[in-house]
This record gives structure tokens, sequence and C-alpha cells, in this order.
């Protein structure tokens, strides 16, 4: 089975009035970064105006693998880096995801995924009810369809609702459950 890509977010308090410095130096760790195998992106947000701590900036990167992703982590050249940033900011906090975890995240919240049974029980039923919804609506105008045409035309609706719709709204929803201590 192939690797999934991972995603992490860091969240780093800057040293007021060092915010250009920092700018500086995290532009020369995502240019050392993106010269690692598997290197798919990186972006940087500011913190906003009335958005929690005005010097918290939040960094995202991402890799093919985690096996790329622990390559970068563990590299000489990132840690000399970071060593040199030190001065500039201090890691508040820091999460990573791969795969379903992505569905689960909470917008404006750095902490770790639910546990995978969570999100097995979650992903299980939402998938069960808006697959027996779009049966409902679509099915008896795809029953004459090959198999694999069929399975594609419900899978693909299915997954984008999920998506973009359903899993954002069910993350902040069920936050209280998902994110509780077992």
């Amino acid at each position: 089975m192939a690797d999934n890509p991972v995603t992490v977010t860091i969240a780093r308090r800057v040293v007021p009035g060092r915010e250009a410095d920092f700018e500086t130096w995290a532009d020369r760790l995502t240019d050392s970064a993106s010269g690692f195998p598997g290197y798919l992106g990186c972006g940087r947000l500011k913190p906003g105006a009335g958005e929690g701590d005005p010097q918290v900036w939040h960094v995202v990167y991402r890799f093919a693998s985690q096996e790329k992703l622990d390559a970068w982590e563990a590299s000489a050249e990132r840690q000399h880096l970071l060593d040199e940033g030190a001065e500039l900011m201090e890691t508040v906090a820091a999460q990573k995801v791969s795969g379903l975890e992505t569905w689960f995240s909470l917008p404006g919240m750095l902490t770790n995924p639910p546990p995978k049974w969570k999100m097995f029980v979650v992903s299980g039923l939402v998938i069960y009810l808006l697959q027996v919804l779009e049966y409902t609506v679509f099915g008896q105008f795809v029953t004459d369809w090959p198999i694999p045409v069929r399975v594609l035309f419900m899978s693909f609706p299915v997954t984008a609702i999920m998506t973009w719709l359903v899993m954002p709204k069910a993350s902040v929803v069920l936050r209280r459950w998902l994110y509780a201590a077992d």
C-alpha cells in the first residue's frame, strides 16, 4: 500500500518586532525543504487582526510520505536552520495529519486527530447515509449501467460531499466527543 501524503501544521509565536527576520528565516527554511525528495509545498499564515495571539504564525508544509517527511525532519540542514531561528520564535503547537485525519481538522485548532476508531465510526456512518440518499435519488437511473461506471458515478459525488460539506460540519458538531480524552 502506498504511503499517504503528510501535512504538518506548526504554530510559532514570533518575538515582537522580529516579524521581518522571521519571514526571511522561514523563507530560507522553505527553500531548504523544497530541495528534499517528496516535498509537495508550503504555506505561511500571518496572524489576523483580532484573531487570538497576535504573534502566532502558522506554517503548513506537505511531503509525499511519512518516510520523505522523516528524512527532512531528521536532516542536519533543517536542524541547523531551526537552531538559527530559535531566537526569533518558539513553537507553541504542531500537528501531523495524513489520510482521513484531514477530514477531522477543526478551523483555528491545532490538536492531535481523534482516535482512529472514532474517525472510522463517523466516516462510516456519514458514507452510509450519503450512499443511501444518493441511491434513493439516482439509483433507478443507473441500474442498467455497468458496475464499474455505476460505482464511479456514485462514489465521486459522495467523496466530494464528504470532503467539502459534511465532514467539516460534522467535525465541529461532534468535536466534544471526537476530541474527548478517552
